[in-house]
């Protein structure tokens, strides 16, 4: 696998077709693999936190979910083909996961929206196997894991927030029974219709980051994370291989 290590993190230089068969490939194995997908924001949460970065390094796939760090490769001298966002790859999965009758675990988000999104996803895919679904505001992870594992799923999607849901997939992947496991974000929550996301052109210019923040002013703190991203690579990047 080619990988441009980007402030500690060593991401895929892969196309989304390629990232869709790697990921098609995973359930088909024996194990557990892990697929994350970082964005510039936490890339940078991932420099100032080495623990983090090395968790993050232990998946099986690391994919570019933000122009931002299509563009710190660039900066890199190691240029990624595309931008592949989490939310793409899930989207490219779904119906090869209802064609090869593949079932899918839905965790995260609110008391009710993983519900809401099973039933999106079910309509808009019939043949799609929802195997179960469960909220993201539990503190025991054992009755989680026992439902997971009762409903054996081949892919799971795991939509707590970074970085608790890229840490509650490594803590837990040696005991989990599916294929693959996505740390997905907020995919649930647009599945579910209680978020929108951004037009599609937002989406091909790489600009999701300025529907966001007309939207949601009150994320202009996080977006300064990209700027401070930028900057970061540019002057110490290159310390990082």
């Amino acid at each position: 696998m080619e990988t441009v290590n980007i402030l500690g993190v060593n991401v895929n230089k892969y196309t989304m077709d390629e990232a869709v068969k790697k990921a098609t490939e995973f359930l088909e194995t024996d194990k557990l693999s892990m697929i994350f997908t970082p964005n510039s924001e936490i890339l940078l949460y991932a420099s100032n936190n080495p623990n983090f970065a090395e968790l993050l390094n232990q998946a099986d796939m690391i994919i570019p979910d933000g122009i931002g760090v299509v563009y710190g490769a660039k900066i890199l001298g190691e240029p990624i083909p595309e931008r592949v966002a989490g939310f793409d790859l899930v989207c490219n999965l779904l119906p090869i996961l209802a064609e090869k009758k593949k079932s899918i675990y839905l965790l995260g988000a609110k008391p009710g929206v993983a519900e809401m999104a099973a039933e999106n996803l079910k309509e808009k895919y019939p043949d799609l196997v929802i195997a179960g679904t469960h909220d993201g505001y539990f503190k025991d992870d054992e009755e989680v894991i026992a439902d997971i594992n009762t409903a054996n799923p081949d892919f799971l999607m795991v939509c707590l927030g970074f970085p608790k849901q890229e840490m509650w997939i490594y803590n837990n992947a040696h005991r989990i029974n599916a294929k693959a496991a996505i740390g997905a974000g907020g995919c649930l929550d647009v599945f579910a219709g209680t978020v929108q996301r951004a037009p599609q052109f937002y989406c091909d210019h790489g600009i999701e980051w300025l529907y966001r923040l007309i939207k949601q002013p009150s994320r202009f703190g996080r977006m300064m994370a990209l700027p401070k991203f930028g900057l970061k690579v540019l002057f110490k990047g290159r310390k990082y291989k």
